[in-house]
């Protein structure tokens, strides 16, 4: 099967969410948007680049590449923020294709580094490493409220 990697449309997130959903399910609480509305904003912004993989005019994957400055990089540092493939089509090329424009696209965009949460699967991460991925160390991070939530009116 071919599958073909593009920029993501607004028409294609709703497909995109049904996909990601358990991957996307975390606590959204500090958010003011939901995840469709604010993957529909990405779509739009320069600082953010949405791909779907798709077959046969089917959406059976997608990913998410943020981007961030970072002097410690020298650079940009690109974030895969999400990778999802639909279960019922070939995960490694699904996943190869999307990370291989993910990684052209960052590089374009002047990234120094692409970043991504270790995939918990150890077949997963053989995908990853498949594309010159290699685990450096964990990370750290704190959770604030988005202006506007709920949580930070509190």
């Amino acid at each position: 099967m071919e599958y073909l990697i593009r920029a993501a449309r607004v028409t294609d997130i709703d497909r995109l969410v049904a996909l990601s959903e358990k991957s996307i399910d975390g606590d959204r609480g500090a958010s003011p948007l939901g995840a469709a509305d604010l993957l529909r904003q990405l779509v739009y912004l320069p600082q953010a680049s949405v791909f779907v993989a798709e077959t046969q005019r089917q959406v059976v994957g997608g990913a998410v590449l943020a981007l961030r400055p970072s002097v410690q990089a020298g650079g940009f540092v690109g974030t895969i923020d999400l990778l999802v493939v639909d279960p019922d089509h070939d995960a490694d090329r699904v996943t190869g294709a999307l990370l291989e424009e993910l990684i052209r696209s960052a590089s374009n965009k002047g990234c120094t580094v692409v970043e991504a949460v270790r995939p918990d699967q150890s077949g997963a991460m053989g995908r990853w490493a498949d594309q010159g991925f290699v685990p450096a160390g964990p990370r750290i991070q704190r959770t604030v409220a988005a202006a506007g939530s709920v949580a930070r009116r509190n």
